[in-house]
């Protein structure tokens, strides 16, 4: 497994090709991929780019964070991982359906 990175303050402009062409000058590009609305297919702004190696990801942030793009100065991190281990869909809690009752559902005069 590579080490990935986060590419914010993308242009809208810029496409998975663009970014993979760029981080090679790096080191090898495992994964390029701008995140694009799933209802709209518009990029949202940012990416995740992944690198074979840790130090090829080191040269690519050293080199390209403050880096100019359609002019717009890229931003670039190590991406962390998510907190529910990187599964998309699944949430932590809150929301959803709940047979229970609850506390104003109870009727306000006391009786049950």
């Amino acid at each position: 497994m590579g080490t990935r990175i986060y590419v914010g303050n993308l242009p809208y402009s810029a496409d998975n090709a663009q970014l993979s062409q760029m981080f090679s000058a790096y080191g090898d590009v495992v994964d390029a991929r701008v995140i694009t609305d799933r209802d709209t297919g518009q990029s949202k702004g940012f990416a995740f780019i992944e690198m074979s190696t840790e130090e090829s990801a080191r040269r690519a942030i050293t080199a390209l964070n403050g880096a100019m793009l359609d002019n717009r100065a890229l931003r670039l991190d190590a991406a962390s991982e998510r907190p529910n281990g990187g599964r998309s869909g699944q949430s932590n809690g809150g929301g959803g359906y709940s047979d229970r009752s609850r506390r104003d559902d109870r009727p306000r005069n006391g009786g049950w």
